[in-house]
């Protein structure tokens, strides 16, 4: 059997191996340029493939190499929930890799489809099809958007391209920067030289052209280093305030007021109850005020939070996971609920079958979180208008703020303490994509970290490590005029990857299918 035909008969076990290799490009690894290599190597194995099910068979088995490496950290949530065993965390990581990798498969099985065995149509037709899948995904059955392949270009000049193209678009020229290498290996110039071409243009024409700030807005963001482990226990409430406490008041008396973060539901007690119209009722809870007192006078406090939803009886209906921005006297300014909730995690699906047989959600309480009604953008006065998304939120590229009222920053609460190692660095980047794709700063608050501030186009201001406890402070970021992303959203991307399918059509002209079921 010569190398050919090894590669042929071997090809999807090699697929695992370079999609595994290839999720070592995303953080906290950050190999960047195994990304782009990690495609050319797909796309070397796609040329070689005789028939569709072994095209859509090789793509189905790099998603699940790279799925599999790359979510290891959704094992690690399991080890928090006593209602199931730790062991089932690796299960349900394989589980969710063989559905997420239908997604590549789809994009590998039409781009061979369209190149008609010519190797530019080749390369053309995945950018484009790998783009859409990829949208796709972040939709589908509620969505699963995390670990994009262009999120590894964060570190790299070309993420400011995000505000041009948006994360699909920059997941298309990953595509393309593989594709190109091995093009270039077969001696082909052609799509190679067109690749380097378009970059070279976007390359000047992203980032984002910064606005004015009104003046200097003070900010303290606080990382009290809570543990997952300790999120629940009794007496943690009163632990927590004084972690908060301190590291809100600590240092001298600022010159101005500032806007004080806290991270996603920051202590485990209710903020408010709610009627069954999510109106405010007046039941005093001592949360509120406990938490103002670690406030000075004068400044303002953006904390995540839980509300109770009760119903005309008493009864308590629901619940929400919330984030409420307050001044120090105790008004509220507004709230916001988080409307993008975590399947399993917040919510459980076909909560009367699964519980019979004895499944649970991983965040502790009877029912389920209650959805919000979508983005929504907060007045904070001096402090300018405050957009927010809670944790898992920030990863649905072109969903995250208001279009009709575009705020000046995004708040982004978290609680990464689930996610092990790797869920927070991962989570930081694409948070960081969001800043660039909008032409807006993002403040990221979380227990354990990776707390951050992150400019206008992406980049990295300030950050407060993993597991450790702290504070920022530093004034809001500038935000910018809006991107041709923050314009038209996700029809951009879209529309570059239907145009590189419409060009792989138009090169795959003139061969011959290569024929088989």
């Amino acid at each position: 059997m010569n190398s050919v035909d090894g590669l042929r008969r071997f090809g999807w076990l090699l697929a695992l191996v370079i999609g595994a290799l290839s999720a070592f490009a995303f953080e906290p690894v950050g190999l960047w340029p195994l990304m782009p290599l990690a495609f050319a190597g797909l796309i070397a194995l796609l040329d070689r493939a005789k028939r569709l099910r072994s095209a859509l068979a090789i793509g189905w088995c790099f998603g699940v190499g790279q799925f599999v490496t790359g979510l290891n950290w959704i094992a690690t949530a399991f080890t928090y929930q006593a209602a199931m065993p730790a062991w089932l965390g690796w299960i349900a990581v394989v589980l969710l890799s063989l559905y997420l990798a239908v997604y590549p498969a789809l994009a590998t099985g039409v781009a061979w489809r369209l190149a008609n065995g010519r190797p530019e149509a080749l390369v053309a037709g995945l950018a484009g099809a790998w783009a859409i899948a990829e949208w796709l995904r972040a939709g589908m059955f509620t969505g699963f958007a995390w670990n994009p392949a262009g999120v590894t270009l964060v570190s790299t000049p070309l993420r400011e391209v995000a505000s041009l193209v948006g994360t699909y678009g920059l997941s298309a020229i990953v595509v393309l920067i593989g594709g190109s290498a091995w093009l270039l290996w077969l001696r082909r110039w052609k799509i190679p030289a067109a690749a380097a071409g378009a970059i070279a243009l976007l390359l000047p024409m992203g980032g984002a052209t910064l606005l004015e700030a009104p003046a200097q807005r003070p900010i303290r963001v606080v990382q009290p280093n809570i543990g997952q482990e300790d999120k629940w226990r009794p007496g943690l409430a009163d632990e927590a305030f004084v972690r908060l406490d301190r590291l809100s008041r600590i240092g001298p008396a600022p010159s101005a007021p500032r806007l004080v973060f806290w991270p996603e539901v920051a202590v485990p007690e209710p903020f408010a109850i709610l009627d069954e119209q999510r109106q405010s009722l007046p039941v005093p809870l001592p949360t509120v005020p406990r938490a103002l007192q670690s406030v000075r006078p004068g400044d303002m406090l953006a904390t995540g939070a839980a509300a109770v939803i009760v119903s005309d009886r008493g009864l308590v209906v629901g619940n929400t996971n919330s984030v409420f921005a307050l001044t120090g006297d105790g008004r509220l300014l507004g709230r916001y609920d988080k409307a993008h909730l975590v399947p399993y995690g917040e919510y459980l699906p076909m909560r009367p079958l699964l519980s019979k047989i004895g499944l649970s959600q991983l965040a502790p309480g009877q029912g389920d979180t209650s959805f919000g009604p979508g983005p929504r953008t907060i007045d904070l006065g001096a402090f300018g208008k405050m957009g927010v998304q809670v944790c898992y939120e920030i990863i649905f590229s072109g969903e995250v703020i208001n279009r009709r009222d575009r705020p000046d920053f995004i708040f982004n609460p978290s609680n990464d303490a689930w996610f092990g190692r790797w869920g927070p660095p991962q989570h930081l980047a694409q948070a960081r994509l969001r800043a660039a794709e909008e032409g807006m700063p993002v403040i990221r608050s979380t227990p354990t970290g990776i707390s951050a501030v992150i400019d206008a186009n992406g980049a990295l201001l300030h950050h407060i490590p993993w597991r450790s406890a702290g504070s920022i402070d530093t004034v809001i970021p500038p935000p910018a005029a809006a991107t041709l992303f923050a314009r038209f959203g996700n029809v951009v991307p879209l529309f570059i990857g239907f145009l590189l399918m419409i060009a792989g059509i138009a090169l795959g002209r003139g061969g011959g299918y290569r024929r088989g079921t």
